[in-house]
């Protein structure tokens, strides 16, 4: 006869592989060929905080077909990339210790990097870690004079040196929004915005933005400063995320902004869902819906679809 704790042994490893088994179908279902996963940020109505969110209450829709949910679950890592417009003015600074406490509040599944956006590239002055304080340390006053470019250049060029991931990924970006190497200064919109929305879309990054003014006299003007906060929030809600201003100046204080980030960053999921892009793969409109009360969704406008070929 089986010894009772041969049977409890037995009943662990059988659990044990049953959640290994689970874990990784999951990791197989969003690695599937012709799978497309976006981040989905749930909001509660009103200040509420949403309710936890299973796969039924959730519908998709690609243009206006609705999917079948392959995967949907919380995503725990998350690499964040706080990128700081070096063009800034100097008086950005006196936020940092906002900043500071901000990373100081994410969980340790939370990986931040520091970078410095001039000259249409990102300089990191911290690679990603979840020693939250070590980043902290590497904010510093911004140049002000000298790195006047495209904010819009700089992210792209960080995005096409992020290497693929499974994870939950974002960017907070701290700029005004000016983009003065190919902007004009007179158009509707940065040239380099659109570029920069569809390879957030495709490779599926959150870009969070806050206006700060820069420290260009040029940038003071109101139809440039609004110009420059409409593409910043073309940005963020394109990518499933949120833009952040209050007028043309600085605000006294980033704390309700980055506070208001975090319990987003809390309340995030992974959706995936199978496509296909045809031959050459494309873009197609993103609703993501759910009927549940006083909760909606922030998702991007659009995924890009692989090709039909493709193996993710």
């Amino acid at each position: 006869m089986m010894k009772k704790t041969d049977v409890n042994r037995i009943a662990l490893m059988l659990g044990t592989l049953a959640l290994a088994l689970g874990f990784f179908t999951a990791r197989a279902v969003a690695a599937g060929p012709g799978n497309v996963t976006v981040t989905v940020t749930a909001v509660g109505k009103k200040d509420t905080t949403p309710p936890a969110i299973s796969k039924d209450d959730v519908q998709v829709y690609v243009s206006k077909e609705r999917k079948q949910i392959a995967d949907w679950r919380r995503g725990e890592k998350l690499y964040l990339a706080v990128v700081i417009d070096d063009s800034l003015d100097v008086g950005v600074a006196s936020q940092w210790s906002d900043l500071k406490a901000f990373f100081a509040a994410q969980p340790d599944s939370t990986y931040i990097s520091v970078g410095y956006a001039r000259n249409g590239a990102v300089t990191l002055a911290q690679d990603f870690t979840n020693n939250h304080e070590l980043a902290a340390k590497a904010l510093r006053i911004p140049t002000g004079g000298g790195a006047f470019a495209s904010p819009y250049l700089s992210i792209l060029d960080l995005m096409k040196r992020w290497p693929a991931s499974g994870d939950r990924r974002s960017i907070l970006l701290i700029s005004s929004g000016v983009d003065y190497f190919r902007g004009g200064g007179f158009g509707p919109k940065s040239p380099d915005l659109d570029p920069a929305i569809e390879r957030a879309q495709k490779q599926n990054i959150n870009i969070w933005s806050i206006y700060a003014p820069d420290a260009g006299h040029r940038s003071h003007g109101f139809f440039r400063t609004s110009t420059a906060q409409s593409n910043l929030g073309q940005l963020s809600d394109e990518t499933g995320a949120e833009s952040y201003s209050l007028g043309t100046g600085m605000p006294v204080t980033f704390k309700p902004w980055l506070d208001e980030i975090g319990v987003h960053l809390g309340n995030q999921y992974l959706l995936t869902f199978n496509a296909s892009g045809q031959k050459k793969g494309r873009f197609e409109r993103l609703r993501v819906h759910t009927e549940l009360p006083n909760t909606e969704f922030m998702a991007p406008a659009q995924a890009y679809l692989p090709p039909a070929t493709a193996v993710q």
